[in-house]
């Protein structure tokens, strides 16, 4: 929005998880563009592109973010005119220019057409602060939940891009190990917005916060400094919880609550498959260093995988139960099965012989795992954990029928459960977080 603006046009923006695209939209439109920064946003961006080429076939569609440079053939095939991924605003304002005074796509830097395919965008960019005031306002979207209480939440980026290579992440085919950051003066331009329109807490939606610990630090200091009633949460891999360890103890009393971090699985062999760069082990060192700090720590897993074995499975289940982290894990992580979209890294691999045909509709690479059980074993965790939160069951009552259900599946028999200790729930949003 802030550089189209700047560049001398009138965007209109409109947030399809909570506002409703109308015929005179459309109407009004000289071209679309349907940001995809992830897999959910993609599906929805592509049933709205069909209607758009019901409604109106002649405006330009351009398809932007991560998930559209993945999936550009698919687009391009008859649903987008364009795409442009990476380092995206200054190809949008390109096209505008270029849809405007109708030169040649194909000379815009950063847009791809189906007759030239054009690499993403990565260069260091100049940001104007961002322009929020035709969004939706905040208390749309997911709250803090702290205390009991629920709290007005916002949401930054202070960088973008990222410095490692996971092998499943969809940033790596974009970025490559690159990452940029956000000037300071802009991000904390961005937090002043925000807490202005009442937020009390901040989520850094970085892909790795810590990427650059010391940008890291300045903002939080700043926001603290700023505004010291507003909390925060980030997220980082579990390497750079160790890495920087002593850091956290002032993350914490600058107000930090908890800390997102993929730890994928407690299987090492899985781990070594993901190139996450930490072990079973670092995951216990990580969670510790948390804990002596007063963080939460809110773990994100893969727990299907073609590597993933039942054992594995039952590994990360009794790793929730042992610990007693039923409200820092929510459920339906232990519902999430791997997605290998086109151009993933994992495409690589020496060893594919788990890998099937490319879904292009769905995205997504087909897979079987070799052991059928794990397969069925999905199928159900995906049925009972839709139905625990169709009926709003607590976490901890849906963590144990999952256990109940994997050890039946597995043949073996549950051993105890450790004894149940109640306490109050750690902070975490209202809506759980997907990759």
């Amino acid at each position: 929005m802030a550089f189209l603006e700047e560049a001398g046009f009138k965007p209109t923006a409109l947030d399809l998880s909570r506002q409703t695209l109308t015929d005179d939209a459309l109407r009004q439109a000289d071209w679309i563009g349907i940001a995809t920064p992830m897999h959910t946003a993609l599906r929805l961006g592509v049933q709205v592109a069909q209607r758009i080429r019901a409604s109106a076939p002649r405006t330009h569609l351009c398809f932007f973010g991560l998930y559209a440079q993945l999936n550009a053939d698919y687009l391009l095939a008859g649903l987008a005119d364009s795409v442009i991924a990476g380092e995206y605003e200054t190809a949008l304002v390109g096209l505008a220019y270029a849809l405007r005074q109708g030169t040649p796509l194909t000379a815009v830097p950063g847009v791809r057409v189906a007759a030239q395919p054009a690499a993403p965008v990565l260069e260091r960019l100049t940001f104007p602060p961002p322009q929020r005031n035709r969004l939706p306002p905040l208390d749309q979207y997911a709250r803090l939940e702290h205390h009991g209480q629920t709290h007005l939440a916002g949401y930054v980026e202070a960088s973008r891009g990222c410095l490692h290579t996971c092998r499943h992440c969809p940033i790596v085919p974009i970025y490559q190990g690159r990452f940029f950051v956000i000037p300071t003066e802009i991000v904390l331009a961005d937090l002043r917005q925000q807490v202005a329109q009442g937020a009390t807490h901040i989520t850094f939606g970085d892909p790795d916060f810590l990427n650059g610990p010391r940008h890291a630090l300045t903002l939080a200091r700043a926001l603290h400094a700023e505004f010291p009633h507003v909390t925060f949460d980030f997220t980082t891999k579990v390497e750079h919880i160790l890495q920087h360890q002593a850091l956290f103890a002032e993350f914490a009393a600058l107000g930090c609550l908890f800390v997102t971090s993929a730890i994928e699985s407690l299987s090492d062999s899985v781990l070594q498959k993901l190139y996450k760069g930490h072990t079973a082990a670092d995951i216990e060192q990580a969670l510790a260093i948390l804990e002596r700090a007063g963080i939460a720590l809110r773990p994100t897993l893969v727990a299907f995988t073609p590597w993933t074995t039942l054992e594995d499975y039952l590994a990360q289940i009794e790793f929730i139960h042992t610990r007693g982290l039923y409200e820092h894990v929510p459920p339906i992580q232990l519902a999430i099965r791997l997605l290998v979209p086109p151009g993933s890294a994992l495409l690589a691999s020496d060893d594919q012989t788990w890998l099937g045909e490319l879904d292009p509709a769905e995205f997504t690479y087909r897979w079987a795992h070799p052991d059928p059980r794990m397969d069925e074993l999905y199928k159900q965790m995906v049925a009972l954990v839709e139905q625990a939160e169709s009926a709003e069951q607590p976490a901890v009552q849906t963590h144990r029928a999952i256990r109940e259900l994997a050890y039946t599946l597995s043949g073996h028999t549950a051993p105890p459960l450790p004894a149940f200790v109640p306490h109050s729930s750690p902070p975490r949003l209202t809506e759980n977080w997907f990759c």
